[in-house]
């Protein structure tokens, strides 16, 4: 990619477009050809690296974000009608149900509510049907003749990241989390002795 982007640029042009900046001997010469297109790249990758890092450190913050999220009654309330209002509220409807499902006590309880999401959100064609690999799908439907409380685990998880990757970064730009989020604050700060 750094190929592209410095294909044509020209130390020379560099150097009028910075003219504080003292170059080496070997450029103001000319000379290393090969020594300056390993500079340049250098360069690209290093900017690569550091647009990684910043997009890792994002991405931590959000998965941080997303389970606060749907920690806080408000919070979450808010991220279902925005989800309502993308059409794409099975995903936090299923991972909710599944939440419920592994709070389940008895075997009858359990194999009632898997049969029940399996209907719902699993099956090719159910009415609120997530998005989810074919071989995710049939796991589930094999582990449905004995239940266990971890048997969505998979389908949970693929569904959490998806929300994370794409639904909630929407949502964390959205006027409503915004405004949601300026409401919490002046509610929670605390009056100064002046002010009371």
């Amino acid at each position: 990619m750094p190929k592209l982007l410095f294909s044509k640029v020209r130390f020379y042009e560099l150097k009028d477009l910075m003219p504080n900046v003292k170059f080496s001997r070997r450029v103001k010469l000319g000379l290393g050809q090969k020594r300056r297109k390993h500079d340049i790249q250098h360069l690209g990758v290093r900017k690569f690296n550091n647009e990684t890092k910043q997009s890792l450190q994002m991405d931590q913050k959000l998965h941080l974000t997303l389970e606060r999220l749907l920690k806080d009654e408000k919070y979450l309330a808010a991220f279902r009608s925005f989800l309502k209002s993308e059409f794409s509220e099975e995903n936090i409807e299923f991972w909710l149900e599944c939440e419920d499902f592994k709070s389940s006590t008895t075997t009858n309880d359990l194999r009632a509510k898997a049969e029940k999401i399996y209907e719902e959100f699993i099956q090719p064609a159910a009415p609120r049907e997530i998005n989810v690999d074919h071989h995710i799908r049939e796991k589930i439907k094999t582990s449905l003749g004995n239940p266990c409380t971890s048997c969505f685990d998979e389908a949970q998880k693929h569904v959490f990241l998806l929300m994370e990757s794409d639904s909630c970064r929407r949502f964390l730009r959205s006027d409503a989390f915004l405004s949601l989020k300026r409401k919490s604050r002046t509610k929670c700060r605390t009056p100064l002795p002046w002010q009371r």
